[in-house]
């Protein structure tokens, strides 16, 4: 019999974990001798041996009890799932070191890197610093908020951008957020802008957020605050965007 000291040098953990082990009730506490000293058998240190192992293993603790008792097809199957588990944070770890490195170079870490690519776009096709950073905000925003759409309406701005005739649109209402909200040539903006977003999708619908979110209109009204014309362009865009929607045929009567 041995003490829990000797236990512990011999099978290379410290007392602390052995008494750790105790209070999980990983590993049964001994009877205390005569002098109040528990002694350890060959049973205990086994044990005790097993337990390091499917910890050292990357075992969370609180799975380790149930490991003990399990039947051979039971532990592997148990250690296959632990497994994917740890393959699954890796991945996760890699992805946050990715972004610090990113962030230690300076580069945006909130966004996916394309991101980065496109927003060096807009400068270079001479949108305003302002415009630029406005589109990464609300980026960071759609991306955080809703990362399972927030791709596909990337893309579809991506998309829209590379036509240059689409692209001059834009880059009029960048630079429309100076005008005065009654300048004559906003009309003419809006309805360009309406003329051609009907163009592009026809009768489909573009790529939306959920039905139930309320982020488009959070994004629309800190577009809309930074600029008196730029909220009047979205005001005249919506309403002749809905007065062409009543002027076409119901949906349903397209598909039948």
């Amino acid at each position: 019999m041995i003490t829990i000291g000797q236990l512990a040098r011999y099978v290379g953990v410290s007392i602390k974990t052995i008494r750790v082990y105790h209070d999980k009730g990983l590993l049964p506490e001994p009877d205390r001798d005569a002098s109040g000293y528990r002694r350890y058998g060959a049973d205990d240190a086994i044990d005790l041996i097993k337990i390091r192992t499917l910890a050292d293993s990357g075992v969370p603790l609180a799975r380790i009890r149930d490991l003990r008792s399990a039947t051979d097809e039971e532990l592997q199957h148990e250690l296959r799932e632990i497994d994917d588990e740890l393959t699954a944070r890796i991945a996760g770890l890699r992805a946050a070191q990715g972004r610090l490195r990113r962030l230690a170079a300076g580069q945006p870490a909130l966004l996916p890197t394309e991101i980065g690519g496109h927003l060096a776009d807009l400068a270079r096709w001479g949108f305003t610093p302002r415009w630029v950073d406005l589109q990464r905000d609300l980026w960071i925003l759609v991306f955080a908020t809703h990362p399972d759409q927030a791709i596909t309406l990337f893309r579809d701005q991506t998309e829209t951008l590379a036509d240059p005739p689409l692209r001059q649109l834009f880059l009029a209402y960048d630079q429309a957020r100076d005008l005065d909200p009654g300048d004559p040539r906003i009309d003419g903006l809006a309805r360009r802008i309406t003329e051609a977003t009907r163009e592009r999708y026809g009768s489909d619908e573009p790529p939306e957020f959920e039905a139930a979110s309320e982020i488009p209109a959070l994004i629309q009204s800190t577009v809309n605050a930074a600029s008196p014309a730029w909220r009047r362009l979205d005001m005249l865009i919506r309403t002749q965007l809905i007065a062409g929607a009543g002027d076409r045929e119901p949906r349903s009567s397209k598909t039948e």
